[in-house]
Protein backbone atom coordinates (compact mmCIF):
# COMPACT_ATOMS: atom_id res chain seq x y z
CA UNK A 1 0.00 0.00 0.00
CA UNK A 2 1.64 3.40 -0.96
CA UNK A 3 -0.15 6.49 -0.56
CA UNK A 4 -0.79 7.25 -4.21
CA UNK A 5 -3.04 4.13 -4.79
CA UNK A 6 -4.72 5.13 -1.22
CA UNK A 7 -5.48 8.45 -2.54
CA UNK A 8 -6.53 6.94 -6.11
CA UNK A 9 -8.62 3.85 -4.58
CA UNK A 10 -10.36 5.60 -2.14
CA UNK A 11 -11.44 9.08 -3.36
CA UNK A 12 -10.48 10.88 -0.23
CA UNK A 13 -10.82 14.58 0.60
CA UNK A 14 -9.68 17.41 2.81
CA UNK A 15 -11.42 17.34 6.27
CA UNK A 16 -12.26 20.45 7.96
CA UNK A 17 -10.04 19.18 11.08
CA UNK A 18 -7.09 17.92 8.85
CA UNK A 19 -5.84 15.12 7.21
CA UNK A 20 -7.85 13.39 4.84
CA UNK A 21 -11.52 10.97 4.78
CA UNK A 22 -14.44 9.55 2.35
CA UNK A 23 -17.33 8.58 3.83
CA UNK A 24 -17.77 4.78 3.22
CA UNK A 25 -21.24 3.91 4.80
CA UNK A 26 -24.37 5.58 5.98
CA UNK A 27 -27.05 2.95 7.47
CA UNK A 28 -30.49 3.04 6.13
CA UNK A 29 -31.50 2.92 9.75
CA UNK A 30 -32.71 6.15 11.97
CA UNK A 31 -32.21 6.43 15.38
CA UNK A 32 -35.53 6.76 16.04
CA UNK A 33 -38.91 7.72 13.83
CA UNK A 34 -38.32 11.34 15.21
CA UNK A 35 -35.14 12.53 13.04
CA UNK A 36 -33.42 11.80 9.66
CA UNK A 37 -29.88 10.51 11.59
CA UNK A 38 -29.08 7.68 11.28
CA UNK A 39 -28.03 4.56 13.35
CA UNK A 40 -24.01 4.64 12.15
CA UNK A 41 -21.63 5.91 9.65
CA UNK A 42 -18.31 5.12 9.11
CA UNK A 43 -14.91 7.18 7.33
CA UNK A 44 -11.82 6.48 5.75
CA UNK A 45 -9.46 8.89 7.56
CA UNK A 46 -6.03 9.47 6.60
CA UNK A 47 -2.88 11.58 7.91
CA UNK A 48 -0.02 12.39 5.80
CA UNK A 49 3.28 14.19 5.76
CA UNK A 50 1.74 16.95 4.10
CA UNK A 51 -1.39 17.02 6.70
CA UNK A 52 -0.14 14.84 9.87
CA UNK A 53 -2.27 16.25 12.68
CA UNK A 54 -6.29 16.13 13.27
CA UNK A 55 -6.62 19.13 15.00
CA UNK A 56 -8.72 18.99 18.12
CA UNK A 57 -12.31 18.50 18.61
CA UNK A 58 -15.20 17.10 19.79
CA UNK A 59 -18.62 15.06 18.90
CA UNK A 60 -21.84 14.46 20.35
CA UNK A 61 -21.44 10.71 18.79
CA UNK A 62 -19.29 7.32 20.25
CA UNK A 63 -16.98 6.64 17.78
CA UNK A 64 -14.67 3.55 17.00
CA UNK A 65 -11.48 3.78 15.54
CA UNK A 66 -9.73 1.23 13.67
CA UNK A 67 -6.32 0.88 12.06
CA UNK A 68 -5.63 -0.19 8.52
CA UNK A 69 -1.81 0.04 7.88
CA UNK A 70 0.75 2.68 7.01
CA UNK A 71 2.51 4.62 10.43
CA UNK A 72 1.38 5.10 13.37
CA UNK A 73 -1.06 8.07 14.79
CA UNK A 74 -1.23 8.51 18.25
CA UNK A 75 -4.51 10.25 19.55
CA UNK A 76 -4.97 12.97 22.43
CA UNK A 77 -7.96 12.80 24.92
CA UNK A 78 -9.66 15.38 27.05
CA UNK A 79 -12.50 13.22 28.56
CA UNK A 80 -15.66 15.57 29.89
CA UNK A 81 -13.88 15.48 33.30
CA UNK A 82 -10.83 16.62 32.19
CA UNK A 83 -9.01 13.50 32.43
CA UNK A 84 -5.67 13.23 30.25
CA UNK A 85 -4.82 10.50 28.06
CA UNK A 86 -2.96 9.53 24.61
CA UNK A 87 -3.05 6.09 22.95
CA UNK A 88 -0.94 5.24 19.87
CA UNK A 89 -2.65 3.21 17.18
CA UNK A 90 -0.40 0.88 15.16
CA UNK A 91 0.38 -3.09 14.93
CA UNK A 92 2.75 -3.45 17.77
CA UNK A 93 0.66 -4.93 20.35
CA UNK A 94 3.61 -5.73 22.47
CA UNK A 95 4.41 -2.07 22.87
CA UNK A 96 1.10 -0.96 23.81
CA UNK A 97 -0.16 0.01 20.35
CA UNK A 98 -3.49 -0.56 19.84
CA UNK A 99 -5.68 -1.65 16.38
CA UNK A 100 -9.04 -0.49 18.08
CA UNK A 101 -9.73 2.52 19.88
CA UNK A 102 -13.02 3.89 21.55
CA UNK A 103 -13.53 7.42 21.83
CA UNK A 104 -16.74 8.36 23.85
CA UNK A 105 -18.80 11.17 23.14
CA UNK A 106 -18.43 15.08 23.92
CA UNK A 107 -14.41 13.97 24.29
CA UNK A 108 -11.84 16.03 22.56
CA UNK A 109 -9.82 14.28 20.45
CA UNK A 110 -6.89 15.03 18.14
CA UNK A 111 -4.30 12.72 16.44
CA UNK A 112 -0.52 12.95 15.02
CA UNK A 113 0.95 11.46 12.43
CA UNK A 114 4.11 9.83 14.37
CA UNK A 115 5.98 7.28 11.56
CA UNK A 116 6.28 6.93 8.40
CA UNK A 117 4.38 8.92 5.10
CA UNK A 118 0.85 8.59 6.18
CA UNK A 119 -1.58 6.50 8.43
CA UNK A 120 -5.06 5.06 7.29
CA UNK A 121 -7.72 4.28 9.71
CA UNK A 122 -11.30 3.95 9.71
CA UNK A 123 -13.94 5.41 12.08
CA UNK A 124 -17.43 4.13 12.95
CA UNK A 125 -19.60 6.81 14.89
CA UNK A 126 -22.73 5.83 16.88
CA UNK A 127 -25.04 7.22 16.17
CA UNK A 128 -24.22 9.17 12.66
CA UNK A 129 -21.61 11.28 12.27
CA UNK A 130 -22.97 15.23 11.14
CA UNK A 131 -20.53 18.41 10.53
CA UNK A 132 -23.62 19.96 12.69
CA UNK A 133 -22.60 17.35 15.67
CA UNK A 134 -18.95 18.29 15.36
CA UNK A 135 -17.13 20.96 17.40
CA UNK A 136 -13.59 22.32 16.79
CA UNK A 137 -11.32 23.30 19.83
CA UNK A 138 -10.10 26.73 20.08
CA UNK A 139 -7.40 28.00 22.46
CA UNK A 140 -9.72 29.33 24.62
CA UNK A 141 -11.74 25.88 25.11
CA UNK A 142 -8.85 23.86 25.64
CA UNK A 143 -6.71 27.08 27.97
CA UNK A 144 -6.04 24.92 31.00
CA UNK A 145 -5.30 22.00 29.21
CA UNK A 146 -2.46 23.37 27.04
CA UNK A 147 -1.17 25.43 29.88
CA UNK A 148 -0.93 21.65 31.83
CA UNK A 149 0.69 20.14 28.74
CA UNK A 150 1.83 22.69 26.62
CA UNK A 151 3.14 20.45 23.61
CA UNK A 152 -0.69 19.76 22.54
CA UNK A 153 -1.03 23.92 21.49
CA UNK A 154 0.29 22.84 18.06
CA UNK A 155 -2.42 19.98 17.74
CA UNK A 156 -5.78 23.29 18.57
CA UNK A 157 -6.13 24.88 14.94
Amino acid sequence: MNLKDVFEYLDLTEHIEGGYYRRSYCSDIKVNANTDQALASSIYYLLTEKRPVGHFHKNTSDILHFYHGGGTVRFHLLSKDGQYSTHIMGTDLTRGQVLQLHVAGDTWKASELLSGPFSLISEVVVPEFRFEDMVLATQEDLVAHTQQHPELVHLVK
